[in-house]
């Protein structure tokens, strides 16, 4: 089965592109800020904060590649929905940040709930041929 409706295709490619990039994005931004995201690790009693960051860094970047690219796709999204499982309930806990932070964390865990949303969506279309990508999986 394959995403070929009209226009579907290119709308795909588009939104796999932008969504695959924001999170290889976000990955790096782990490794270039790793001090200070290790010292926020850290107040959260994350253990191993400096590596949980860099850990959760390359979980990102893997599975951005995963999505633009269409290798192991299912894979990929899997591991970005164990990563926003994990992480957004822990990092961005709003109902227990002081009252200056609560629209951060909140904003931050709206983000990565919509960003798991987006990756359920990408398993459910791991099984199809992307257009536009190397399709190779399970």
């Amino acid at each position: 089965m394959a995403l070929e409706t009209a226009g579907g295709g290119l709308a795909f490619l588009v939104g796999r592109l932008i969504f695959g990039a924001v999170l290889g994005f976000m990955g790096l931004n782990h490794f270039i800020g790793l001090e200070g995201m290790s010292g926020y690790a850290a107040s959260k009693g994350i253990p191993a904060p400096r590596l949980s960051v860099a850990g959760s860094g390359l979980i990102l970047v893997v599975g951005g590649l995963a999505i633009i690219l269409g290798v192991y796709p299912l894979i990929g999204a899997a591991a970005l929905i164990l990563f926003f499982l994990g992480v957004t309930p822990v990092m961005h806990d709003f109902w227990n940040a002081p009252e200056e932070e609560v629209q951060s964390e909140m904003t931050n865990f709206l983000k990565n709930a919509a960003l798991f949303g987006a990756a359920l969506v990408f398993v459910s279309l791991s099984g199809t041929d992307w257009p536009y990508a190397l399709n190779i999986g399970l």
